[in-house]
């Protein structure tokens, strides 16, 4: 049982209990375990280095639907121009500004158009509400969840675009995104999940994705919300034999954010890719936990966080690798590496392995420091300012999580956001 905070946001006002609806034992089994566990403080050890006592004296209220300015609430709003795109306003799907030309072996849409897909047998199996108790809040709290399922043996040639936007609201709100991905067997597809949005709020999203024996998913997730905003996230992935999962992370906004990702490996030759990128300036904390979970043999997952961190802005990471007594000839790798662009910045990183088999290659790592002297004075010698040098050198250290996101729009748009970040923040002085 995680210990609580003594100061507790009356969350009961959110919880959506009615009789008779389709998940209501769910929800109340969600509810009961989130009244016992609470929101938690900094003596439990997942929740050590990020304290949620400033989040906690918030009171906030139901986001309810309205009227839609168009707008994405971001400075670099990310727009593919061939997706296949779902907004969710408020926490509430927009026929109006969807994507309705859907290409053959693809349902997507929320559970009032389809809830007769079977794929639905799964919403709330995967998560683990024991494990993380904003996702037990989410569950009792969501408004509507949205399905994407991919047929099996299809091949998606266009991405499919999740934009979840919250608005400027008089009063702080708090918003529940819940998405089901489904991805059936020899089926591929990319997977682009935005968050942004203007003023106050809290958003903790949930996102339950199973992909099927030799499925390939590409799942990339930009976090870009309000500097106002608390951004508390959860994906939890199921694989089975033979399929590749790739998770792109990326944390650039909120004032305080945290990004957890697990991964169960169920079935046999499966391979996992978990990329991040994260940036905190001025007083923003943000904070990516990760779980790879190797539960059968010859499975391989392969782990690359980076950090920029400037101003007072504060960095965690940890990531944990647990291999299980049947997991055989696991090859797991693990690197965190942080920059710090000013001498208040903080990281605190925890690399963390679980080995209960003998016959396996695990590695991991983890490295804090400053941009180097050499590099610097290199650029410095070529006619480049001190602050462009180390907009360059910043952007270098991120380019190798950011290169893996495939889709071009996506990238050049968070190059953008880089850039524009790092030229904001003072050049650390020469010695």
């Amino acid at each position: 049982m995680a210990l609580a905070l003594e100061s507790r946001t009356p969350f009961q006002k959110l919880y959506r209990l009615e009789a008779g609806t389709p998940w209501e034992r769910l929800r109340r089994t969600a509810a009961e375990f989130f009244e016992a566990v609470g929101v938690p403080g900094t003596k439990n050890e997942e929740w050590r280095f990020t304290s949620l006592r400033e989040f906690a004296e918030h009171e906030f209220a139901p986001a309810e639907p309205r009227d839609w300015d168009g707008r994405y609430g971001s400075a670099d709003p990310i727009e593919v121009r061939d997706a296949i795109r779902l907004v969710v306003v408020d926490g509430v799907y927009r026929p109006d500004a969807s994507s309705s030309d859907l290409p053959d072996g693809l349902i997507v849409g929320p559970w009032s158009e389809t809830k007769d897909d079977p794929a639905w047998r799964r919403f709330g199996t995967i998560v683990q509400m024991d494990r993380h108790p904003f996702a037990a809040l989410n569950t009792a709290c969501f408004v509507e969840p949205i399905l994407v399922r991919v047929a099996a043996g299809a091949t998606m040639e266009r991405p499919i675009h999740l934009a979840f936007v919250s608005q400027r609201s008089d009063a702080p709100r708090a918003i529940f995104p819940r998405v089901l991905v489904v991805v059936g067997e020899n089926a591929e597809a990319k997977l682009l999940e935005t968050h942004s949005g203007s003023g106050a709020y809290f958003t903790a999203p949930v996102s339950e994705v199973f992909v099927d024996q030799s499925g390939r998913l590409e799942h990339t997730k930009v976090q870009q919300d309000s500097l106002d905003a608390f951004h508390i996230g959860h994906v939890r992935a199921t694989q089975e034999a033979g399929s590749v999962y790739s998770s792109n992370a990326v944390s650039f906004g909120a004032r305080l954010s945290r990004n957890d990702i697990d991964i169960w490996l169920g079935g046999e030759h499966t391979e996992t890719w978990l990329n991040g990128a994260y940036m905190a300036f001025g007083e923003q904390l943000t904070d990516s936990h990760t779980r790879l979970d190797h539960a059968m043999p010859n499975c391989h997952s392969f782990q690359v966080y980076k950090g920029i961190l400037g101003g007072a802005g504060a960095g965690v990471f940890n990531g944990k690798i647990y291999v299980h007594p049947d997991a055989q000839k696991t090859d797991a790798k693990q690197t965190n590496k942080a920059l710090l662009l000013s001498p208040q910045a903080t990281v605190n990183t925890k690399p963390q392995l679980e080995i209960f088999a003998d016959d396996v290659k695990c590695t991991h790592g983890a490295t804090v420091g400053q941009l180097e002297a050499e590099s610097l004075f290199y650029l410095r010698s070529r006619g480049i300012g001190l602050a462009e040098a180390q907009a360059i050198l910043t952007y270098a250290f991120l380019a190798e999580v950011l290169e893996k996101i495939s889709l071009e729009e996506v990238r050049t748009a968070l190059e953008r956001v880089v850039f524009r970040q790092v030229a904001q923040v003072e050049p650390m002085p020469e010695e």
